[in-house]
């Protein structure tokens, strides 16, 4: 298990140090100057220089890298250009609002998905499992703008119970976790069922209904906890990729989030916390996959036996 650990961490590290270099690069050979964006138009070409040397940008790329990687390992990603203010503390400021997003997007998608799973593997080829199925199908192919905008708009805009944007109370919050947990709950809710069909095929599963056991108690004892290991191995990945991913709906409903931090970025072209923001997302995945790879081994004992 240690050398588990062990390689699976010289491999996240690996992963990090390749993003940050192909990230370093991109930036690098993006045309146009980042301390004139920053700076203005009406900024003199002096002005610009001194600002230059100052952050370091006329050394040569190699020293700029080794430097920046440096800083990174000690949680320091530099100065945003546009917001004049250390990265670490702009995303320590903004994370607080993209982890309450993604827990409440998680729970959303953890409930409706599981439900609705399990009533459409019960009720298969019924009524119950052509709407669900219907639902997490819609829920799976619509984008995630358009379920936010069509929120805005229903219960917003026309119906005015839900506040359109911000975070001012946990009301704000609602609407975002619906449009950011739709997708996920629309995979959960596939996931179970197929899932769970298949479990309540197996003798173990005839057996218990020859004791005399309930639909009920069947399911929810036997069928629904084996039917949980894969699904609890999507969740972690589901909640690392929402904790990572909410670019879009933090854009729309006006969340001060590490993803409208990355917006603002790529529009200003503020490379030190364009870095910063990337290099904490690929972070958050890869510790995702990591422990959904180690609830897999301890909910399921074949795998701790094989290794």
């Amino acid at each position: 298990m240690t050398h588990t650990i062990f390689r699976r961490f010289l491999q996240a590290l690996a992963v990090l140090l390749g993003v940050a270099l192909l990230l370093f690069i991109m930036l690098r050979i993006v045309p146009g100057n980042p301390v004139a964006t920053m700076m203005g138009e009406h900024a003199n070409q002096e002005t610009i220089d001194r600002m230059t040397a100052e952050l370091g940008l006329d050394q040569p790329i190699h020293i700029q890298f080794f430097r920046y990687i440096g800083d990174a390992f000690r949680g320091e990603f530099g100065t945003s250009y546009s917001l004049k203010r250390p990265v670490s503390q702009l995303m320590g400021a903004a994370f607080g609002n993209t982890l309450k997003l993604a827990l409440a997007a998680s729970l959303f998608a953890w409930i409706l998905g599981i439900v609705c799973g399990v009533l459409a593997a019960v009720r298969k080829d019924g009524i119950p499992d052509r709407l669900f199925m219907g639902f997490s199908l819609l829920g799976v192919s619509m984008p995630v703008f358009m379920v936010a905008m069509l929120l805005q708009y229903l219960f917003a805009y026309h119906l005015h119970w839900l506040p359109i944007s911000g975070t001012d109370s946990w009301k704000g919050y609602i609407l975002p976790a619906v449009a950011l947990g739709w997708n996920s709950a629309g995979s959960i809710a596939r996931l179970v069922r197929s899932t769970l069909l298949d479990i309540l095929q197996e003798d173990y599963i005839d057996t218990a209904r020859a004791k005399g056991l309930g639909q009920i108690r069947v399911i929810l004892r036997h069928g629904l906890r084996n039917t949980m290991l894969p699904v609890i191995t999507m969740m972690a990945i589901q909640f690392s990729g929402l904790l990572s991913g909410a670019v879009i709906t933090e854009t729309i409903f006006s969340i001060n989030g590490i993803g409208r931090l990355a917006v603002q970025a790529i529009s200003g072209r503020d490379i030190p916390l364009l870095q910063g923001t990337t290099l904490f997302s690929t972070l958050v995945v890869i510790l995702g996959n990591f422990l959904a790879d180690s609830l897999y081994t301890v909910l399921d004992p074949r795998i701790r036996k094989e290794k």
